[in-house]
């Protein structure tokens, strides 16, 4: 099975077809192991209708009792010895699928840290989610033809073969079966993927409208537009209930022919043998072997058709996943070197100027203004921002992202392990643990956003497990946990949105002091509209409608500017409050 660590190759990403082939191709051994196993697995459950006949026409008819028990004791063994290599196929098996499962995370989750910013300007977050949920699932159950599916080729070859023994006329009417049941499915398979893949569109588009809705609900609350968006959420519902009604629709017909078609297939052929044993042309051992050969295929025929089913959503499945990995980022046309001593970072659409190795705060009454300043000076997107003398767009993105962090107040927290999720281990706090980062830096990190009390007050320390998003903190310690994340890095420049906006203001005033203090030195920006960490700033814009309308101090905005004024007094009750 693919290590954690291990690189999972370079797609296929030529189609869906191809994806799921190169999946295979990444595991030969296995994947042949697994079709091998399928292959004597099914061949041998043919022969036990084979040995059963020997009993009957050696043994019963005869009257041979030593004939009767060689062939019953054939039978056990070989019946023992196929319960053995059926555990080692199906382990075998769920290993490839396993293997296609990881693989396919890995590979998802690899292309989406390389667009980076980019991922959530060409495929929404929705889509994200299901093809991580759903899509990875079906591809994985897809690669079960391996081993069952050659099997069954292999087993419907050499039942036929045996059947040529008996009777050439029941050979052929059973290898015409096959091409029979191909016409019957073959356009519910077609029919199953454009169905399947309209369902999968909607679902994702409908996952992506209930993360939204999740995450504004107390704002349109307060605008009172929840019942306006909770309609249009259930309209779209209603939509993609109705497609996947279609989708079952298809499913129910490919799986009654699965079962219907091969016990059909059982009656015509046994009925056809029977009229042979009663005219003589076959012996009643023949009969029962004739029997237990159809009953035998009735397990291929039934993987025949659900293998198609399979691969009908394991090709849809591909399809999209492949979809994804053909996004490319954003063309990185950078060639000049970013500059090699502290420079100012200058935003001409907002005239933010940052100078280096002081605290700037940016202020606006609106906060999406700010966080527009952030992300150019971050780069982010769109962006004129100047470095020194050169634009942020003409220096390397490597470059602007290993000097330059931003840190979102709502970035993504990872489940695992808080030592892993801040990105540090602590040998003296953990007892273990090696990192990047030394104990120093990273004690100091948690000191200053004052996390090192959570650390305390979690039973296992830094080796407590965390949920995803930290859900198992309140919203003030994940927003210190964020905080630390984003000091251990210790960026040359770091640019920090609404770094203490969900702390009390006894946290917020010993965070506002230890992070003045432990950036000291190095350029640092940071957009709020509270008091207690203005106070600490060297520099404040206030920025109106996205532009700098005033610039100074904290207590000469204060005295200087009403706006401010009214502003931060606002927050300043609030907090309070």
């Amino acid at each position: 099975m693919i290590d954690a660590y291990e690189d999972p190759g370079t797609p296929d990403r030529r189609g869906g077809w191809r994806y799921l082939g190169w999946l295979v191709l990444r595991q030969p051994w296995r994947s042949a192991a697994g079709a091998l196993l399928g292959s004597v697995w099914m061949v041998l459950l043919a022969a036990t209708p084979l040995l059963m006949a020997k009993a009957v026409d050696e043994g019963l008819a005869k009257d041979d009792m030593g004939a009767l028990a060689l062939w019953t004791g054939l039978l056990v063994v070989v019946g023992s010895f196929n319960a053995w290599l059926s555990i080692l196929r199906h382990r075998t098996m769920t290993r490839v699928r396993m293997d296609a499962n990881f693989r396919t995370v890995k590979v998802v989750v690899g292309h989406a840290v390389r667009l980076g910013a980019a991922l959530p300007r060409q495929v929404s977050a929705g889509e994200v989610v299901t093809i991580g949920v759903g899509d990875v699932q079906q591809i994985a159950s897809a690669l079960t033809v391996i081993g069952p599916g050659v099997g069954a080729i292999v087993a419907y070859l050499a039942v036929s073969a045996l059947l040529l023994t008996v009777s050439v006329r029941l050979t052929v009417i059973v290898l015409l079966g096959m091409p029979l049941i191909a016409l019957l499915v073959g356009p519910l398979m077609r029919r199953l993927q454009g169905t399947e893949a309209e369902y999968r569109e909607r679902q994702g588009v409908l996952t992506a409208r209930i993360g939204d809705l999740a995450s504004g609900l107390r704002v349109l609350n307060g605008l009172g537009g929840k019942g306006l968006v909770a309609d249009a959420f259930r309209r779209d519902s209603t939509r993609l209930r109705e497609q996947g009604y279609r989708v079952g629709a298809v499913t129910s017909w490919m799986q009654a022919l699965g079962l219907g078609l091969p016990t059909l297939y059982l009656a015509v052929v046994t009925w056809l043998a029977a009229r042979m044993a009663v005219q003589g042309t076959i012996t009643v051992g023949e009969l029962v072997s004739v029997y237990g050969y159809v009953a035998v295929l009735v397990r291929p025929v039934s993987y025949f058709v659900d293998w198609g089913y399979q691969l009908g959503r394991g090709v849809v499945a591909a399809r999209r996943v492949v979809s994804l990995l053909r996004l490319e980022p954003e063309p990185d046309e950078g060639t000049r070197e970013a500059p090699a001593e502290p420079s100012v970072l200058y935003d001409p659409e907002s005239g933010v100027r940052v100078t280096p190795g002081r605290l700037t705060a940016l202020v606006g009454a609106t906060p999406a203004d700010t966080a527009a300043v952030v992300d150019r000076l971050g780069r982010y997107g769109p962006t004129e921002a100047l470095w020194g003398e050169v634009r942020l767009t003409d220096i390397p993105l490597s470059q602007v992202r290993s000097r330059i962090l931003v840190a979102d107040h709502e970035a993504d927290l990872f489940a695992g392990p808080l030592h892993e999720v801040i990105g540090a281990a602590i040998p003296n706090l953990r007892g273990a643990g090696n990192c990047a980062t030394s104990p120093h830096s990273a004690a100091a990190a948690l000191h200053a956003a004052l996390a090192d009390e959570i650390v305390q007050a979690l039973p296992d320390g830094l080796d407590s497990p965390m949920d995803a998003q930290a859900r198992n903190l309140s919203g003030g310690q994940r927003q210190r946990i964020r905080l630390v994340r984003a000091l251990l890095t210790d960026p040359e420049i770091l640019l920090a949105i609404e770094p203490t906006s969900a702390l009390d203001a006894h946290t917020e005033s010993l965070v506002a002091t230890r992070l003045h203090h432990t950036r000291k030195g190095r350029t640092t920006v940071v957009t709020t509209t509270s008091p207690l960490l203005l106070t600490h700033a060297d520099t404040v814009h206030y920025l109106v409608d996205g532009k700098v309308t005033a610039t100074g101090t904290h207590q000469q905005l204060l005295e200087d500017t009403p706006g401010y004024r009214a502003l931060v007094a606002r927050d300043s009750e609030e907090v309070v409050g």
